[in-house]
């Protein structure tokens, strides 16, 4: 590989605020396609190093716990492997990360450190702020290839903890991208007939997802196959009058939430004895933020039904569109006894957050 040298001089291309843009260089025919399942990343760093204070770091940052859940999920499944051990299939994967400081004179930092020029590593050491380079297509298309270097050690970690939120999210967005162009490729029409004819919205249903109810202000969708390599999932969305700040407190949207559950979602469709509601010993995680211009909570926690014969997780947005003087809640929820939720919640977020809440089309169409 060629030492990196001018990429150094540009500091911006150090900066992560871009993470959403697509790579303009994945149209190299001549490279193989990237290999890797959502979420996972191959990170190489120094045995050392990873046994050590920066290995906590970067643990931190991609192994941190998602909030809300069950039991303890990491956020993405990181590979840790020694970049002397760096192989050329290891090379193929989609999220790779490479570690380094360039005082460490151990081997597997050496490897590393040998891929930046006298310049580059001249650069970095007159500004220390510079810590990441992120390189796409590197080995194969549509492949991700951060580099997290320092001076020293205490100097990456302290870079690595101030920018801990925007490199979680780098990844998130990237994952979520690389998800939806296959999830979403089709879509169920039938399903956004129903969400622009009831609740005024526009969403993205995949054609898997099918219609379970389906009223005005409130639609439901479910995956009607679930197995034991493939979880229940469900999504609901409901629309009511925005008129308060108060409507979005996270203890009226847990009211809400469970307002609109105990009324809908039943552990069986068919039966209205069984309902879904919010598990209080399992405190739920709120998260504000702002999405196409709506102000937006995230809501992240566990379910059981009121019989206690079903449980899980679920993720929601209760977004307001004070144009349109409405809020909308939607939700998906997962039923997966025993089995690692972290999968089905990212597909959950990334239809979700495809849906526009403030279209404009007809009423019906």
């Amino acid at each position: 590989m060629k030492a990196i040298k001018t990429l150094l001089f540009a500091v911006t291309a150090f900066l992560i605020f871009s993470c959403g843009e697509e790579s303009s260089s994945g149209k190299n025919s001549s490279k193989p396609k990237a290999k890797g399942s959502i979420g996972e990343i191959v990170l190489a760093i120094d045995s050392t190093k990873w046994a050590g204070p920066l290995g906590d770091e970067l643990r931190d940052i991609f192994e941190a716990d998602l909030p809300g859940m069950i039991r303890s999920e990491a956020m993405f499944k990181v590979h840790r492997v020694d970049p002397r051990a760096m192989t050329r299939m290891l090379k193929m994967y989609t999220n790779l990360i490479y570690v380094t400081t360039f005082d460490d004179k151990r081997g597997g930092s050496q490897v590393i450190n040998s891929q930046f020029s006298k310049e580059s590593k001249e650069k970095a050491a007159a500004d220390p702020s510079i810590y990441s380079l992120r390189m796409e297509d590197e080995y194969a298309q549509g492949q991700e290839v951060l580099y997290l270097f320092g001076n020293t050690e205490e100097e990456l970690i302290s870079n690595l903890r101030k920018n801990k939120d925007k490199l979680q999210n780098l990844f998130e967005v990237r994952e979520r991208g690389r998800l939806g162009k296959a999830l979403l490729a089709r879509k169920n029409s039938a399903a956004q007939h129903e969400a622009r004819l009831n609740l005024g919205i526009e969403i993205a249903p995949p054609v898997s997802y099918q219609i379970a109810k389906s009223e005005k202000s409130f639609l439901w969708l479910r995956q009607p196959t679930p197995n034991q390599n493939r979880p229940d999932i469900s999504i609901f969305y409901f629309e009511q009058d925005y008129n308060n700040e108060e409507q979005t407190f996270p203890e009226n949207i847990l009211k809400l939430r469970d307002s609109v559950a105990s009324q809908h979602i039943f552990g069986d469709p068919a039966d209205p004895r069984s309902f879904m509601t919010s598990e209080k010993q399992i405190p739920p995680s709120f998260r504000n933020m702002v999405i196409n211009d709506n102000f937006t909570v995230e809501i992240r926690g566990t379910w059981k039904t009121n019989n206690l014969s079903m449980g899980g997780t679920y993720l929601g947005y209760l977004m307001i569109d004070e144009k349109k003087g409405k809020l909308y809640y939607m939700e998906g929820f997962v039923f997966f006894p025993n089995e690692v939720h972290r999968d089905a919640l990212r597909e959950i977020q990334t239809i979700l957050l495809n849906t526009n809440v403030s279209w404009t089309g007809s009423q019906g169409a």
